[in-house]
């Protein structure tokens, strides 16, 4: 089989959730440029159809579902949906995910429930809807969203953090189960990258992005690695594809961390 051959998805089906925008929506790209049809979830509708769109300017097929993560038969309808069109699920990429900072002390309910619906319960109900069907077809990649945040600890961000070690551990946790089947299971863990997650901390009321506050939190960011600079949706959309990828064959459990070397763990 050659390079080419190994990374190729022609022919395959995968989901993304948080498909509207940022990584979600650089996976999506990526995984039709190498041939797969795409099937994307997110609750913003309009992100979901520029997506779309995108990829079919790429030569992709594609498929957008309104989905909200948080809810169990949403999240189940979107695979279903992309089972029902193409006829398979063999890439599921939870990607969908929230930040909300305040300290412990601070935080209130209602934000804590929030980032555990969307982080933590929404990962979970991808991975039981795309490992069930995985299960049936003897093959699958799941691939969740965890974050370089939970290596170290930071102020303000405990809920945040604590969802993406609890998906590292569901990660592994599914790993065990489903390997059985043919079925592969790891996470990512981006380091600081630049999406609307990150572009909150420069960008104004109105939309408009203060220059200065950029330049000075991507500095500041990049002096933190290594390699001295920080990332785009698209490494971590290259590292999905690896994962998605029979290149990655030989590979389950694992988390991916592409973050410039701040965490090396």
């Amino acid at each position: 089989m050659s390079i080419k051959d190994e990374f190729d998805l022609s022919g395959r089906t995968a989901v993304i959730t948080g498909g509207g925008g940022g990584i979600g929506r650089e996976t999506a790209l990526v995984l039709a440029e190498a041939g797969a049809n795409v099937v994307v979830g997110d609750v913003k509708e309009a992100g979901l159809n520029e997506t779309i769109a995108m990829a079919q300017d790429i030569g992709g097929k594609g498929l957008a579902v309104p989905t909200d993560v948080t809810k169990k038969a949403q999240v189940e309808a979107l695979v279903a949906a992309a089972r029902d069109q193409f006829g398979s699920v063999d890439v599921m990429c939870n990607v969908a995910g929230i930040i909300r900072n305040n300290l412990v002390v601070d935080t209130p309910e209602d934000e804590l429930d929030a980032v555990l619906a969307v982080n933590l319960k929404g990962v979970y109900f991808g991975c039981q809807a795309a490992a069930a069907v995985m299960i049936q077809q003897r093959r699958g990649s799941i691939i969740n969203f965890a974050s370089t945040g939970m290596d170290s600890p930071v102020p303000t961000i405990s809920c945040y953090a604590l969802t993406k070690a609890a998906v590292a551990m569901l990660t592994r946790t599914l790993a065990t189960e489903v390997g059985q089947y043919g079925v592969r299971v790891n996470a990512m863990a981006p380091g600081f990258t630049d999406t609307p997650m990150t572009q909150r901390w420069f960008t104004n009321d109105d939309g408009t992005v203060d220059g200065s506050k950029r330049d000075e939190l991507w500095a500041m960011r990049g002096a933190q690695a290594p390699l001295n600079c920080i990332g785009t949706a698209r490494d971590q959309a290259l590292g999905v594809l690896y994962l998605a990828s029979d290149a990655a064959r030989f590979v389950t459990g694992q988390v991916m961390r592409i973050n410039g070397g701040v965490s090396m763990v």
